[in-house]
C-alpha cells in the first residue's frame, strides 16, 4: 500500500510549502546577507528481506490470568517490548500490564533473525499475533466448555469475545481469564494453555515518507541552519505512536547531523581526528530545530 500522495500532501501544508515556497519576499530576512529556504524529499524504505527474516514467539498463560510473552526479538531502545507486547495483549483483551514481556535471549526464548531492516513490528509482531491467537483458542474453548457446564445449555468456542480479561459470550454472560487459567491448570482435563509461532514474509513492504526542511543560509560564510522539519510518514498501521514518532525524530536528528555538521576524518596515519563529542560535532537539545511527525496510515493487507 502506497500513502506517498496523501504524506505529501499533508506535509506541503503544515510546512506551509504554497506560502513560503512561491513568496520571494519569504526568502528574505531582515540580515541582507541571509536568505531563506524550502524543500522537499521523497523516501521509500524496505521492510524486513523476503524468504530470509523470521521472528518466533511463545504465549503461556499463568494461573493469575496474565501472560508471559518470550521473544527472540531485541529491543534496541526502538520500544519492541512494549509494541509486542500490546499486540499480544490486544488479540487476548488483557490490559498490557498482564503481558510481562522477555526478550532477547534466544537461550530461552524463540529464535529471531534480528532487529534490523524495519522488521521487528512486522515479522517479530506477526509471530506474536500468531500464537496469540492460538492461545485464544484455546481459552475459548475452555471458556465454551466452563460456560456449557454453568448454564446448562451449549455455548460454542466461536461465539466467545475475550475483552476486559473475561471471555464472554454474545449475550453477555461472562467468565474471567483467572477462572480460566485456575480451571485449566488445577481442575479436569488439566492442560497449560500456551503456543509457540513463527512468521516469515514473501514480500518487502515498504513505508513510504515525505520529508519538508526550511532552513537558513549565510550567503557570506555559506553555513545553513534549519529552522523546521516536517515528516509525513505512511508506515502501515501505527501501534504505539509515541514510540513510532520517536523513531521518526530520531532519523530525522540523524539526517540533520550527517547533512550539516557531522564528519570523520583521518590524519596520514589512519588515526581519528574526532575522539569525543568536543571536537565531533552534533546538535544539542537546544540547537535542535523544531520537529513535527505526521502518520498517514495505510492497511498493509501482508500483516
Amino acid at each position: 500500500t502506497v500513502g506517498l500522495e496523501e504524506c505529501v500532501r499533508q506535509g506541503r501544508s503544515a510546512i506551509g510549502w504554497d506560502q513560503k515556497y512561491p513568496d520571494p519576499m519569504w526568502r528574505q530576512s531582515s540580515k541582507p546577507y541571509i536568505r531563506r529556504g524550502i524543500g522537499v524529499a521523497l523516501v521509500m524504505q524496505g521492510t524486513a528481506i523476503p524468504y530470509l527474516d523470521m521472528g518466533g514467539a511463545s504465549i503461556k498463560m499463568n494461573d493469575d490470568g496474565s501472560f508471559n510473552l518470550l521473544v527472540g526479538a531485541t529491543d534496541l531502545g526502538t520500544g519492541s517490548d512494549t509494541v509486542l507486547g500490546q499486540m499480544a495483549a490486544e488479540v487476548l483483551g488483557v490490559p498490557l500490564e498482564d503481558v510481562i514481556v522477555y526478550s532477547s535471549d534466544t537461550d530461552f526464548t524463540p529464535f529471531d533473525k534480528g532487529a534490523y531492516a524495519s522488521s521487528t513490528t512486522y515479522i517479530s509482531g506477526a509471530a506474536v499475533v500468531k500464537a496469540a491467537q492460538q492461545v485464544a483458542g484455546q481459552i475459548k474453548n475452555r471458556a465454551a466448555a466452563m460456560l456449557s457446564a454453568s448454564l446448562g445449555v451449549s455455548v460454542s468456542a466461536a461465539d466467545i469475545l475475550l475483552k476486559d480479561s473475561c471471555a464472554f459470550t454474545s449475550d453477555g454472560t461472562s467468565v474471567s481469564l483467572t477462572e480460566i487459567a485456575l480451571n485449566a491448570l488445577h481442575h479436569a482435563d488439566q492442560q497449560q494453555i500456551m503456543a509457540v509461532a513463527s512468521f516469515m514474509s514473501p514480500v518487502s513492504p515498504p513505508p513510504f515518507a515525505a520529508q519538508f526542511a526550511e532552513v537558513e543560509v549565510d550567503t557570506g560564510t555559506g553555513q545553513v541552519t534549519v529552522k523546521k522539519l516536517v515528516m509525513a510518514v505512511d508506515s502501515g498501521t501505527i501501534v504505539n505512536p509515541v514510540t513510532a514518532s520517536g523513531q521518526i525524530e530520531g532519523g530525522m536528528t540523524q539526517a540533520l547531523g550527517y547533512a550539516v555538521c557531522e564528519e570523520m576524518r583521518y590524519d596520514g596515519s589512519g588515526k581519528a581526528l574526532e575522539t569525543d563529542l568536543v571536537d565531533y560535532h552534533i546538535f544539542r537539545a537546544n540547537e535542535m530545530p523544531e520537529l513535527q511527525t505526521i502518520f498517514v496510515e495505510t492497511f498493509e493487507p501482508s500483516h
